[in-house]
């Protein structure tokens, strides 16, 4: 039975996240490393990165997906709130890289601003639910 709709809801958007970033680096972002000349050592690590991230996503997901489903909210809030921090550090490295090198193009920031902020939002209202008391 599921406790806690929040978690669910962003354990299948990160999901979702992991799925398109994957995809989005395989079809677009990554075959362009191949178009440049530049050092193999950097090509690699640009791919691992990107997949880093795509894992980190499922990561996050799978552990919201139990979440969801766990009978004591107490003891879910604070793994809650460290993907929350996680969310605002990744969302501040974003901007801050985004504006200092790409001439402040904030058009740029917009998807990921909406998606982080999404997440975060409905993640901050799972830590408000409270445990259930079931009467039999």
């Amino acid at each position: 039975m599921v406790r806690n709709y929040f978690y669910l809801i962003v354990g299948l958007l990160c999901v979702l996240f992991a799925i398109t970033h994957t995809l989005n680096g395989i079809a677009t972002t990554l075959p362009t490393l191949n178009n440049v000349e530049i050092d193999t050592n950097t090509k690699v690590a640009c791919i691992y990165v990107w997949h880093i991230i795509g894992v980190e996503n499922l990561i996050f997901g799978i552990f919201l997906l139990f979440m969801a489903f766990n009978k004591n909210m107490s003891k879910v809030k604070f793994v809650a709130w460290i993907i929350i921090a996680i969310l605002t550090i990744r969302w501040i490295v974003i901007t801050y890289f985004t504006m200092s090198g790409n001439n402040g193009n904030i058009k740029q920031l917009i998807p990921d601003t909406v998606a982080i902020f999404v997440v975060i939002t409905l993640l901050f209202l799972g830590t408000k639910v409270k445990d259930r008391k079931i009467n039999i």
